[in-house]
């Protein structure tokens, strides 16, 4: 079975997190988003994990399912099944080979029970109350085996792994390699998470990275911003399926990316003095910001350069596609002109929704026609244009966004 899974999100108690993360809300957002699976996130923190565990339901397949549910904010055309997988990230902060590393990870777990073993054994190393995503002094390789051990149907991913300063290939605090950070351990690592800055395309060019799943996943941090990358599965709508797919590599069959120009970590530069620079000119500068002398910030583009040992182009035999996208409402404001809170961007968001269908069915599959009958031919125009790439990028750099637009005017 096919179906649009997205499952690295956060929960409110996380920092820097919408108070609108509830598991109701979540499962609004996923209808309409067109999202068949969600992540839980924060699955270790034991307020939300009680909180879980009251309002979603275990059901045979693995999955969980919302208790409780009304459809009276999602609009008839989004009405759809939304099923939640048990997931989390813990933030490793340690010493290895001589240098400070910050590695997030995404964990995966089968059921209640494992997450609860995990957050206690979590508990006994550091707080896991004051952030969803509790901050550890742990080295990912002792997570990974700590995850082993508690269930053998359990699932570390390197979390986004390419950004500067918290990932396994961090130009910061990362690894030249898999091997360097797992050790005897690296044959249980069977997927990465190519965040929002880098997609498949850039990844295929190490061949290292040949045998892993590459997936992909919003890191929502407010229901809205579900979907801004998923992942595309052909298997069993079941945990055990999710987890067959990705650990044997073939149940994957395309990914939903952001254009990774639009990534805040894309290019290298310094925010501060509005300085982006590619990977030549970086090096030509000795690192150093040309206008205050600071240290730059080492983009996803420069590191993949580093590390890969095949030219731009190259793609592995069987690697499954991929498709960029632009969310809905950044179209709806860059044609309007407005700001994507502002009414009219939201009440144009949400017409569309009901009268052409939930938002990845409008971005990717819907007749453009019927897009423009709903709202207006410069919007069907600008999705026309997303779909065959045929886009303007400001690219993103240093925690700065990137501007993607696509209405040549």
């Amino acid at each position: 079975m096919e179906f649009i899974a997205d499952l690295h999100i956060h929960s409110r108690f996380s920092l820097a997190t919408s108070r609108d993360l509830t598991p109701e809300n979540l499962w609004k957002w996923g209808q309409l988003k067109g999202i068949r699976v969600v992540g839980t996130g924060d699955c270790t923190h034991p307020g939300w994990l009680s909180e879980l565990e009251a309002k979603l339901v275990s059901t045979d397949s693995g999955l969980l399912t919302l208790r409780d549910q009304t459809r009276e904010e999602v609009p008839s055309s989004c009405h759809s099944e939304v099923s939640f997988l048990l997931s989390g990230e813990i933030s490793c902060i340690y010493r290895k080979a001589g240098r400070t590393r910050k590695v997030h990870c995404l964990v995966y777990l089968p059921d209640f029970a494992t997450a609860r073993r995990l957050s206690g054994k979590l508990s006994r190393i550091g707080s896991i109350t004051s952030d969803g995503r509790p901050i550890l002094k742990l080295d990912a390789k002792d997570l990974l085996q700590m995850v082993l051990d508690t269930s053998p149907c359990a699932m570390l991913i390197p979390a986004h792994a390419w950004t500067p300063h918290f990932s396994v290939f961090g130009a910061v605090s990362g690894f030249d390699s898999l091997t360097e950070c797992f050790d005897e351990l690296t044959p249980h690592i069977h997927a990465l998470e190519t965040g929002l800055s880098s997609d498949p395309a850039m990844n295929w060019r190490l061949s290292s990275l040949d045998a892993i799943t590459l997936v992909s996943n919003s890191d929502a941090h407010s229901p809205a911003k579900l979907g801004r990358e998923a992942t595309v599965f052909d298997t069993e709508l079941s945990y055990q399926g999710i987890f067959s797919g990705i650990t044997g590599g073939r149940g994957v069959v395309s990914t939903i990316e952001f254009f990774p120009e639009q990534g805040k970590y894309y290019a290298d530069g310094h925010r501060n003095c509005s300085v982006r620079l590619t990977p030549k000119e970086t090096i030509a500068c000795g690192c150093r910001c040309p206008v205050c002398g600071g240290k730059l910030t080492v983009g996803v583009l420069h590191r993949v350069e580093l590390l890969a040992d095949r030219p731009m182009g190259a793609r592995p035999e069987g690697a499954p596609t991929f498709r960029c996208v632009i969310p809905l409402l950044d179209l709806i404001g860059g044609v309007l002109q407005v700001g994507t809170a502002s009414k009219r961007a939201q009440e144009l968001y949400f017409k569309l929704l009901q009268m052409v269908g939930n938002e990845f069915y409008t971005l990717l599959e819907a007749p453009l026609e019927q897009i423009s009958a709903a709202s207006s031919p410069l919007l069907a125009q600008a999705i026309g244009e997303m779909r065959l790439g045929e886009v303007d990028i400001d690219p993103g750099y240093d925690g700065k966004f990137g501007v993607v637009s696509v209405m040549k005017r």
